[in-house]
C-alpha cells in the first residue's frame, strides 16, 4: 500500500512518482472522489490524461443519482459494476493515441531540391543579376525601382575618377556596387588617418601608467594588505578599535540566545469594521429593499461552485499577490490550485464566493510556508557534539544579498547558546570579504570575551587570503575545527549568479567535497519575479558531478525590514524549493534575527 500526498496547493501538479511507478490523479470536489491511474515510469503513455478524464465523466454521470441518495461512502462500500465501461474507455483511449501517427519526413524525391538541375545551380557572373532582378520584380517592382535609382546615384557620386567604367557597372549587381563603394571609402579615410596620426617621439618613450598617489592616502600598499594567512582570526594582527555595544546589539532587554518569532500587527479589527460599514452605504441611496438585496448579492445558496463564479475573485486575488511581490508565475499557479480545490464544492447558504476563495487561499499559503521538514539547528549541533565532530553550515546566494552580515548574526546567536564557532572565509574573490569577516570576528570576541567563557575563544576566523580554491579552504577549516574542538563551522562563499556555469560548478564542488550538514540559500526579500530564477536548486543539480546532487536545505531571508507588507518573496522561494525559511534578517544589529511565523507572513500578504 502506497500512501500518496495530494499537493492541492501546487497548481498543475497532478502526478506522483515513486521509484519505477508513476501515479496520476484527478479530484472531484463535488462528490469527494479521487480517480487514480498508475503505470510504469519508463512507459510513455500519451493517452493517460484522456483516460482519466473519460473515466471521471463516465463514472460520475452513471452513478450521479446514487451519490445524491446514498452518498459517496454508501456507493463505494457496496457493489457496482464498472469493469466493462472501464475496458471500453481504455480501448478508446488507446485507439485515439494510435490515430495520431507521427508525421513522416519527406523523401529527397518529394522535395523541391530534387527538381532542380545541376545547370540551374551553377552561378555565373552574367546570369546572377538577371535572375535576381526578375525575382525582385515579381515581389514588388516599385521598391526595386527606387533601390536601383539610389544605387545608381551612389555609383555616379562615388566614381569621379573612372567615368569609362559605366559599362562594367551595368553588369555588376547592386550588392557588388555597394561593396566596392565601401572599400574605396575606407581606403580614402585610412590614408587620411595615417597622415593625421603621426606619433610624437616623447609619447613613445613613456611606457606604462604611473599609479596615482592621493593626498590623504598611504603610498605603501603593504600597509593596506590584511590578508596574512598566519593570522587566522587572532586579535594581535590588528588592534581592536573601541565600539559601542549598544550599536552592535540593539535591544538589550531581549533574552540571550532566544530566536524570537517574526511579528506582524494585523488589522483584522479595522477590516471587520469596514465590512460592517460597507453594506449600510447602499441602503442610504436605494432604500431598505435595495440595501437588503445589496447585502444578499454575491451569496451562494447551497449550490456547487463553478469556475465562472470564482474567476472574477481569482483575478483580483492574482493581482493582489503580484502587488505584494509574489512572482507572477507563482501567483497564477496558486490561484489555479485554489480554483481546482474549490470547483464543485457545495457552499453554505450565507457564504460569499469572495470570502470562500480568500479563506482557501490563506490555508494554501500557510501550508506552503510551514515546512515539511523542520530544521532545528540547535538540536542538530548538539547531536554533532555527541559524535565529536563540528556541525558544518554553508551559505550561498547571489551577489549583495547579505551573506556575510547574516552569517555574523547567526554566529552571535550560536555563541549566546554556548557553542563555539569557526568562520571559514571561502569568499576568495570579492575585495574586502576577508576583512569584513575579520571585523565581525573581533567584535563578536569583544562582546563575548574568552574571560566570560572560561578562557575559551568562542569565535575564530580561518582564512587563507584571496585567489585560493574555496573547496580546499573549507576542507582545511573543517579539519582545523575538528582538531581544535569547535562546535560549528560556518562557511562563507562568494556571491554568484545562477547562470554563471564556472562559479556554480565550483560551488557544487565545494558542497560535494565537504558534505556540509546544512546548505542555506541566502535571498533578499526585495526580489519579485527574480526569485523564481535566482534560487540555486536547479543550477546546483545541473552543474553537480554527483549522481544524486546535493541541493539547498533551507533559506535565509534577508532585508525583511525594508519591505513593509510586501512579503511575497517568502511565498515564491518556499513554493519553488519546498524548503523552510530557517532565519529571517530584520536589521543591521547582531540581534536582528528572527524565525519565520507563517501566520504573520500570510496576514501581511492578505492585507488590503
Amino acid at each position: 500500500l502506497l500512501m500518496v500526498p495530494l499537493p492541492q496547493e501546487r497548481g498543475g501538479n497532478n502526478s506522483f512518482t515513486h521509484e519505477a511507478l508513476t501515479l496520476k490523479y484527478k479530484l472531484d470536489n463535488q462528490f469527494e472522489l479521487v480517480f487514480v491511474v498508475g503505470f510504469q515510469k519508463i512507459l510513455t503513455l500519451t493517452y493517460v490524461d484522456k483516460l482519466i478524464d473519460d473515466v471521471h465523466k463516465e463514472f460520475r454521470d452513471k452513478y450521479r443519482n446514487e451519490f445524491q441518495q446514498k452518498g459517496t461512502l454508501g456507493i463505494l462500500n457496496g457493489t457496482f459494476d464498472f469493469k466493462d465501461d472501464f475496458m471500453r474507455l481504455l480501448r478508446e483511449a488507446e485507439e485515439s493515441s494510435k490515430v495520431r501517427a507521427p508525421t513522416v519526413m519527406k523523401t529527397f524525391e518529394q522535395s523541391l531540391k530534387s527538381q532542380k538541375t545541376v545547370k540551374c545551380m551553377i552561378e555565373t557572373r552574367g546570369e546572377k543579376p538577371k535572375e535576381k532582378v526578375k525575382n525582385k520584380k515579381n515581389k514588388g517592382s516599385k521598391k526595386e525601382g527606387t533601390e536601383a535609382v539610389a544605387a545608381a546615384g551612389k555609383a555616379s557620386g562615388g566614381e569621379k575618377q573612372a567615368p569609362s567604367a559605366s559599362g562594367d557597372r551595368e553588369e555588376l549587381t547592386k550588392d557588388e556596387i555597394l561593396q566596392k563603394n565601401r572599400e574605396e571609402f575606407f581606403k580614402r579615410h585610412s590614408k587620411a588617418g595615417e597622415k593625421s596620426r603621426s606619433p610624437k617621439p616623447e609619447a613613445q618613450k613613456e611606457k606604462g601608467k604611473k599609479p596615482r598617489v592621493w593626498d590623504l592616502g598611504n603610498s605603501n600598499a603593504k600597509v593596506l594588505d590584511y590578508s596574512n594567512s598566519a593570522a587566522n582570526g587572532s586579535t594581535e594582527a590588528s588592534p581592536l578599535k573601541e565600539f559601542d555595544p549598544e550599536t552592535a546589539l540593539g535591544d538589550r532587554n531581549r533574552e540571550p540566545g532566544r530566536l524570537y518569532d517574526l511579528e506582524y500587527e494585523s488589522d483584522d479589527e479595522a477590516e471587520e469594521e469596514k465590512v460592517v460599514q460597507n453594506p449600510s452605504k447602499p441602503s442610504a441611496k436605494k432604500g431598505g429593499l435595495g440595501g437588503m438585496f445589496g447585502m444578499l448579492k454575491g451569496l451562494v445558496g447551497s449550490k456547487s461552485l463553478t469556475r465562472e463564479d470564482m474567476d472574477p475573485v481569482l483575478e483580483k486575488m492574482k493581482d493582489h499577490l503580484i502587488a505584494k511581490n509574489v512572482a507572477a508565475e507563482i501567483a497564477v499557479q496558486l490561484c489555479e490550485s485554489v480554483a481546482k480545490k474549490l470547483e464543485g464544492k457545495v457552499m453554505g447558504t450565507f457564504t460569499t464566493v469572495s470570502s470562500t476563495v480568500k479563506q482557501a487561499l490563506q490555508e494554501a499559503l500557510v501550508q506552503i510556508l510551514q515546512p515539511q521538514r523542520r530544521v532545528d539547528v540547535l538540536r542538530d549541533v548538539m547531536d554533532a557534539q555527541r559524535h565529536r565532530r563540528p556541525y558544518v553550515v554553508t551559505f550561498c546566494g547571489v551577489n549583495g544579498v547579505g551573506k556575510s552580515t547574516n552569517l555574523a548574526k547567526i554566529s552571535f546567536w550560536l555563541i549566546e547558546n554556548g557553542f563555539s564557532v569557526l568562520i571559514a572565509a571561502c569568499d576568495t574573490f570579492r575585495a574586502g570579504a576577508v576583512e569584513q569577516l575579520r571585523t565581525h570576528t573581533r567584535r563578536l570576541n569583544a562582546l563575548h570575551p574568552p574571560e566570560s567563557h572560561g578562557g575559551r575563544t568562542m569565535v575564530q576566523l580561518y582564512e587563507k587570503g584571496y585567489g585560493k580554491d574555496a573547496a580546499g579552504i573549507a576542507m582545511e577549516a573543517i579539519s582545523y575545527a575538528r582538531n581544535q574542538g569547535f562546535d560549528v563551522v560556518l562557511v562563507d562563499t562568494a556571491g554568484r549568479m545562477q547562470d554563471n556555469a564556472p562559479l556554480m560548478t565550483a560551488l557544487a564542488k565545494l558542497i560535494a567535497v565537504n558534505a556540509p550538514d546544512l546548505v542555506l540559500f541566502v535571498g533578499e526579500a526585495l526580489v519579485g519575479n527574480e526569485a523564481v530564477d535566482q534560487l540555486f536548486n536547479k543550477a546546483l543539480a545541473d552543474h553537480s558531478m554527483a549522481q544524486t546532487p546535493r541541493l539547498i536545505d533551507g533559506i535565509v531571508l534577508t532585508k525583511f525590514d525594508t519591505i513593509d507588507d510586501k512579503v511575497g518573496a517568502a511565498i515564491s522561494m518556499t513554493y519553488i524549493t519546498s524548503k523552510p525559511i530557517v532565519f529571517v534578517g530584520t536589521g543591521q544589529t547582531y540581534c536582528d534575527l528572527r524565525s519565520l511565523n507563517a501566520k504573520a507572513v500570510v496576514a501581511a500578504l492578505m492585507k488590503a
